[in-house]
C-alpha cells in the first residue's frame, strides 16, 4: 500500500465521495452536495492508497470548543488495517480542546470507543428522513 494523506479538497472525485458512502452504507447524495459539505467544513481528511480514494472524513466546528465528526468512511477491503483511525486521529487532531460529537452506524459503535469516545445520555437528533434512520436504528 501506499496511503497518502490529503488535507483539502482541490482534485477529490466526489462521485468516488458517494460511491464510497453508499458501498458502507451510509447516507449520501449527489456529488455536489458533498462538495459543498466537504468544502464548508473545518477540516477535511481524504486518503489514497496511490491514486485511488479508500476513505475520507470530515469536522465542522467553531475552532474555539465544539466540533463534530461525520462522513468518517473506509472501503471495506481497507477496513481493520487501521486506515479508519488514522482519519480520525488526523480529525481529533485539528479540533484538539474542543468537545466532538459524533453518531456512529449501527454496529460501528466499537470502533469509536477505541477512539476515546463515549455513549450520551442525552443526545437526540432531527433528521430530515426520519423513519429511514429510525429503520437503520439510528433513533429509537
Amino acid at each position: 500500500m501506499q496511503l497518502q494523506s490529503i488535507h483539502d479538497c482541490s482534485g477529490v472525485d466526489w462521485q468516488a465521495v458517494a460511491d464510497i458512502l453508499k458501498c458502507v452504507g451510509m447516507a449520501y447524495y449527489a456529488p455536489e452536495v458533498h462538495a459543498k459539505a466537504f468544502t464548508a467544513s473545518h477540516t477535511t481528511v481524504f486518503i489514497y492508497d496511490a491514486e485511488r480514494l479508500i476513505g475520507f472524513g470530515r469536522t465542522i466546528s467553531d475552532g474555539a470548543y465544539q466540533a463534530a465528526i461525520y462522513d468518517c468512511a473506509v472501503l471495506p477491503e481497507y477496513q481493520g488495517q487501521k486506515i479508519g483511525a488514522m482519519i480520525m486521529r488526523s480529525l481529533l487532531d485539528a479540533v484538539a480542546g474542543c468537545n466532538v460529537i459524533l453518531y456512529a452506524a449501527p454496529g460501528k459503535e466499537g470502533f469509536y470507543r477505541k477512539q476515546g469516545f463515549s455513549n450520551m445520555r442525552t443526545g437526540m437528533a432531527k433528521f430530515v428522513k426520519a423513519e429511514a434512520m429510525r429503520e437503520k436504528g439510528f433513533t429509537e
